[in-house]
C-alpha cells in the first residue's frame, strides 16, 4: 500500500501541468527549460499490458482479449531484424522491401537481377525459397520477474549479479522451452525492472512471392530515408511453408482494408521496434553524445563516401555497391539523427527535470534513499572513467566495414607466422610441412580489388585522425608524421607484404621476424592488439558495472511508475497507438497523406533522371485506369524505431490500412524521447497499394488472396 501511495503522488508531481511545449521556428524564448512529461517515455506497448483504459479514453476503443490476442499472433518477426504479418489464412507474409532487399540478391539466379527488374510468382510452384530467412511468430509472454530478480541479488558481486541472472534466464529459458515446444526468450524490459519470457514459434522455409522494382520501393534512395513527404511502395510479399512443404494454415492474419488510412483515425502499428534508451540517465546520455556517437558518425560517414563514389564511378555495377550505399546511408542518417537529439537542449532539458524529480523523491524517501541514492554519482564516475578506454577502442578496433583488404592479408600473414613458429604436428593442417608451401604460394598468389582497398585504407587513416587524433603514435609510426596528399600511396610503397618480391623472402625467413615487422599494416595490427588487450578488462569490468547500475536505476523506475510508463522497446513485439495526422515541418506542412500526382511531380521535377526519384520503365506509363489522386504514402503519430519497418498498421477492426516503412527525421529523437507533436511513423497506403497491384502490375492471383477470395491458380 505505502509503495501505491509514493507511485501516486510522483506520478502526480512529475507530470503535473507538463503539457506540451514545442521548441522551434516561432519561440521567442528558446532557452527556457523544458520539463518532462509522461508522454516523453513513448508508447510501445507489450501484447500482455496493454492501457486499454487509456485507449477508451483516447479514441472510445477497449480492445478485448480476442482482438490482443489475434493481433498478437498476426505479427511476426524477421531473424534479420525486421517486422511483418501474415495477411491470408494460408501463410501469405506482407514486409517491407528494404527487409528482403539482400535476399532478393541470393535469389537471383543466373542472369536475374531481382533487385532491379522484382519477381512475382504467378503460380504457387514458382514461389522462390529464400535460403537462411526465418520469421518468428509470438504465441507466449509469461512474467518472470521475481524468478531473475532474486537470481541477480543472490550475487555478492556485480560480475556475479550478472552470471547469476544469466544462469537463472538460462535455466527458465530451456524449462519452458521443452514445456512448450515454442522457442523460448527471457526479455529484460524497464531495464530490469520487470522480466518476461516469450515463446516463439518458428517459420524457416520462406518463399518469395512478389517484389517490386528496387526504384519504386525505394524512390529517392538515401536522400528521402528518414524524411516526409514520401512517395515509396517499400512492399514484398512472402509465404511461410510447413514442416511438410505446404503453405502454413494461419488462421490468425489481418485483413485488407481496400478503403486504406483515414485522416483523424486511431490506428494501431503491431511489430518488433528495435532499442530505446528512453530511461538511461541524464550522464549516459551525455557519454553516448560526446564519446560514442561521434566516431559511428565517422565511421559511417567515410564509408557512405566510399561505396557511393564507386556507385558513380560504375553505373553498370549499380545492383553490386546498392546495398553497401543504403546501408551506410542509413546508418550515418540514423546515427546523425540520434546525435542531432542529444544535441537539443529542449530534450536534454527535459531529461534533467525527470532525473531531477526523481533523484528529489528517492533523497525524501529513507527506503528509496538508502538503496538507490547513489546510482546516479555511481553511475557518472564509471562513465567519466571509461571515456578514455572508449576513445582507444573506438581509435584502434577495426570497426564493421572499415578493414581494408590490405589489414585482412596483414591478418593472413600473421596467422602464418605464429602457426609455423609451432612445431609441425601442432599447427593447423593447412600450415603443417607438407602443405606449408602451397600456403605460402596462396600467399604470394593473392590478388587484392586496389580501387575499394585503397578508399577504404584512406577512410580508415581519416577515421583514426579523427578518433584518437593526429598525434596518436600508431598512426604517426605508419603515417611518418606525413598526412600530406598520398598518403595512401606512400603506406603502400613503404609496405613490404605488398611487394611480392619482398613478400617472398619474408615468407621463407625467420616467422618471429614477421611477426616484429614494421611493415605499416602488420605494425598497426601488432600495437593496436598491444593497446586494446591491455585497455579491455578494465573497459570489461566498467561496462559490467554500468550494466547492474543501470538495472538498479530500471527496478527503481519501475517500482515507481509501474506499467504506466511504456517499456523502452527489446526487439521484441509491441503494439503502439496513434492517429493519422500530418504535422508542421520546416515552417510549413506536412500532409496526413501523399498521392501519385507527388510521386510523378518528384520524378519530372528532377527531370526524370533515372537516380535518385526515377521510375521504373513500366511506371513510366500512367494506366488508364488509375486516378493520380491515389494516395501514396501517409503518416501517424504511432511511436516506431529501427525494427518496426514491415510492421502492419491496423485500425479498429484488424484491418490493414497501412505498411510501416520508415520514420520522419524528427523521429531519429525517438530512441531518447517520444515527441507527438512531430514525431511520425510513415506507412504505404493500403488503398494505394491494392491499386499499384493490380494496375501495374497485373498479380490477379495475389490481389485475390489479399482480398480472402479463391487464390486456386
Amino acid at each position: 500500500m505505502r509503495l501505491t501511495i509514493i507511485r501516486l503522488l510522483l506520478i502526480i508531481v512529475f507530470f503535473a501541468g507538463s503539457g506540451i511545449a514545442q521548441k522551434g521556428l516561432y519561440d521567442p524564448y528558446p532557452g527556457e527549460a523544458e520539463k518532462s512529461r509522461a508522454a516523453d517515455a513513448g508508447k510501445m506497448w507489450t501484447l500482455d499490458k496493454v492501457p486499454v483504459e487509456q485507449f477508451q479514453k483516447l479514441y472510445g476503443f477497449t480492445p478485448d482479449e480476442t482482438w490482443l490476442t489475434d493481433v498478437m499472433n498476426s505479427a511476426l518477426m524477421f531473424g534479420s531484424g525486421c517486422s511483418g504479418s501474415f495477411v491470408s489464412e494460408n501463410g501469405l507474409i506482407m514486409t517491407n522491401h528494404h527487409c528482403g532487399r539482400r535476399e532478393l540478391v541470393g535469389a537471383s539466379r543466373d542472369g536475374e537481377d531481382l533487385l532491379k527488374t522484382g519477381f512475382y510468382a504467378e503460380r504457387m510452384e514458382e514461389e522462390r525459397k529464400i535460403e537462411g530467412l526465418y520469421i518468428d511468430q509470438l504465441l507466449l509472454i509469461k512474467d518472470v520477474t521475481n524468478e531473475v530478480i532474486n537470481a541477480f541479488n543472490s550475487g555478492s558481486s556485480d560480475p556475479e549479479k550478472l552470471l547469476k541472472s544469466k544462469e537463472k534466464i538460462s535455466d527458465l529459458e530451456k524449462t519452458f522451452g521443452e514445456e512448450t515446444g515454442l522457442r523460448c526468450v527471457v526479455v529484460k524490459l524497464y531495464n530490469g525492472g520487470k522480466y518476461s519470457l516469450y515463446g516463439y514459434r518458428r517459420y524457416s522455409d520462406i518463399r518469395l512471392v512478389m517484389a517490386p522494382e528496387f526504384q519504386i520501393a525505394s524512390t529517392g534512395w538515401d536522400w528521402d530515408n528518414f524524411t516526409y513527404p514520401r512517395y515509396e511502395f517499400d512492399f514484398m510479399f512472402l509465404r511461410a511453408y510447413d514442416e511438410s512443404g505446404n503453405p502454413a494454415k494461419t488462421p490468425s492474419y489481418f485483413k485488407w482494408s481496400l478503403e486504406g488510412a483515414v485522416e483523424g483515425e486511431p490506428v494501431f502499428v503491431i511489430g518488433r521496434p528495435g532499442n530505446t534508451d528512453r530511461l538511461l540517465s541524464v550522464a549516459e546520455l551525455e557519454y553516448l553524445r560526446d564519446v560514442i556517437y561521434p566516431p559511428l558518425l565517422q565511421l559511417y560517414n567515410g564509408l557512405y563516401e566510399v561505396y557511393y563514389k564507386l556507385f558513380l564511378q560504375y553505373p553498370e555495377k549499380q545492383s553490386h555497391y546498392l546495398n553497401s550505399v543504403m546501408g551506410f546511408g542509413n546508418s550515418r542518417k540514423s546515427i546523425g539523427g540520434s546525435l542531432m537529439a542529444l544535441r537539443d537542449e529542449a530534450i536534454m532539458s527535459r531529461k534533467k527535470d525527470f532525473e531531477s524529480k526523481l533523484r528529489s523523491a528517492v533523497g525524501n524517501d529513507p527506503e528509496l534513499k538508502a538503496e538507490y541514492s547513489h546510482l546516479w554519482t555511481d553511475l557518472a564516475s564509471l562513465l567519466d572513467e571509461g571515456r578514455e578506454y572508449m576513445r582507444f577502442i573506438y581509435a584502434y578496433r577495426m570497426m564493421g566495414g572499415l578493414e581494408s583488404e590490405y589489414y585482412s592479408f596483414a591478418r593472413k600473414i600473421m596467422e602464418y607466422a605464429n602457426e609455423i613458429k609451432k612445431p609441425s604436428a601442432e599447427r593447423k593442417e593447412k600450415f603443417q610441412d607438407h602443405n606449408v608451401e602451397a600456403a605460402r604460394q596462396e600467399l604470394l598468389d593473392t590478388r587484392f580489388d586496389s580501387e575499394l582497398a585503397d578508399l577504404l585504407l584512406e577512410s580508415h587513416l581519416n577515421y583514426i585522425s579523427k578518433v584518437g587524433g593526429a598525434d596518436d603514435p600508431i598512426l604517426k609510426k605508419i603515417s611518418n608524421g606525413d598526412f600530406s596528399p598520398g598518403l595512401v600511396e606512400r603506406i603502400k610503397t613503404g609496405s613490404a607484404i605488398l611487394s611480392p618480391d619482398k613478400l617472398k623472402v619474408m615468407l621463407e625467413g625467420n616467422p618471429s621476424d614477421i611477426l616484429i615487422s614494421d611493415d605499416p599494416f602488420i605494425y598497426f595490427l601488432t600495437e593496436s592488439n598491444k593497446k586494446l588487450t591491455e585497455i579491455q578488462p578494465r573497459a570489461k569490468e566498467i561496462s559490467d558495472s554500468k550494466e547492474v547500475l543501470n538495472q538498479k536505476l530500471g527496478q527503481l523506475v519501475f517500482n515507481v511508475f509501474g506499467e504506466s510508463l511504456s517499456p523502452d522497446a527489446t526487439s521484441t513485439l509491441r503494439i503502439s497507438d496513434g492517429r493519422v495526422e500530418g504535422y508542421e515541418y520546416n515552417g510549413t506542412l506536412a500532409p496526413a497523406k501523399t498521392t501519385l500526382y507527388g510521386l510523378y511531380d518528384r520524378f519530372w521535377s528532377f527531370g526524370s533522371k533515372d537516380y535518385p526519384w526515377g521510375l521504373p520503365d513500366r511506371w513510366k506509363s500512367i494506366p488508364p485506369a488509375v486516378d493520380l489522386k491515389t494516395p501514396v504514402n501517409f503518416v501517424s503519430t504511432a511511436d516506431i524505431v529501427g525494427g518496426n519497418s514491415g510492421s502492419a498498421i491496423i485500425n479498429m477492426n484488424r484491418e490493414i490500412v497501412g505498411l510501416v516503412f520508415d520514420g520522419n527525421l524528427e523521429s531519429l529523437a525517438g530512441d531518447y524521447i517520444y515527441l507527438p507533436e512531430v514525431n511520425r511513423c510513415v506507412g504505404v497506403d493500403s488503398h494505394g497499394l491494392i491499386t499499384v497491384l493490380q494496375h501495374y502490375y497485373n498479380v490477379e492471383r495475389l490481389v485475390r488472396e489479399l482480398k480472402g477470395k479463391n487464390t486456386e491458380d
